[in-house]
């Protein structure tokens, strides 16, 4: 199993040098999509550390953006950058079947990170004894989403590429994430795409995929909470 890679080798990718601050550059004119070009950024995008919600509706492109960030695909037109390591967690990331959480853990985290996920772990009532075959859906996310949270480097630029990782998770769960990510000053980039089930939620930042656009929504004029921005998409 491997999540990393590095947004920032060559492709049809602007190079970049890591740095100690993760940014995400998507200039005017970058189409993603497989065969047709289903959005295309139309004003420049600089994305820096922090946590931002990446929203569209079913279809519109949130894992192509995704995909093509992580340079699992190419883009159909323009280029981007990404200065930093990235991890892109998809839907899909399983484990062996037999082991327990706990051994994922201890397996593919930094020795200094895994007892604080542990720590989280049992916040999240996350039983890391059991067989990961044995969990529920919400649950293997959580192992999931432990893994790309703490396997982060402390002082290198990180960035996370999260596709849908609120699925199958309870409101108690994910509210533990948000939390967890507004608390953090951690300096990592977060792209979480997402469908928010309350009109509340709040998000500071937001990437929207609409009409066949990337935009950027962020600042005091811009929408905060989720029952205003979904009126924005189409």
């Amino acid at each position: 199993m491997k999540m990393h890679s590095l947004c920032s080798s060559p492709m049809d990718v602007e190079s970049t040098q890591t740095s100690k601050q993760p940014v995400i550059e998507m200039p005017l004119g970058l189409k993603i999509g497989y065969k047709e070009v289903l959005a295309e950024v139309d004003k420049g995008i600089t994305l820096r550390a922090g946590t931002h919600y990446l929203l569209a509706r079913n279809g519109r492109g949130k894992t192509t953006l995704l995909r093509t960030l992580a340079k699992v695909l190419r883009p159909l037109g323009g280029k981007f950058s990404c200065d930093g390591r990235c991890q892109l967690l998809g839907e899909d990331l399983v484990f062996d079947r037999e082991l327990p959480p706990k051994l994922v853990l201890r397996s593919l985290l930094p020795k200094a990170s895994y007892q604080e996920a542990l720590d989280l772990a049992d916040r999240l009532e996350l039983d890391v004894k059991k067989p990961y075959g044995k969990l529920s859906t919400g649950n293997k996310r959580k192992v999931a989403l432990l893994v790309a949270e703490f396997s982060v480097v402390p002082g290198q630029a990180e960035i996370l590429l999260l596709d849908e990782p609120f699925t199958g998770l309870d409101a108690f769960a994910r509210e533990i994430f948000q939390e967890l990510w507004a608390d953090r000053r951690d300096g990592v980039l977060r792209l979480v795409s997402a469908h928010p089930d309350f009109d509340s939620m709040v998000m500071k930042s937001s990437v929207l995929i609409t009409e066949g656009r990337i935009v950027h929504l962020m600042g005091d004029e811009a929408p905060k909470q989720w029952g205003e921005l979904k009126k924005q998409l189409s």
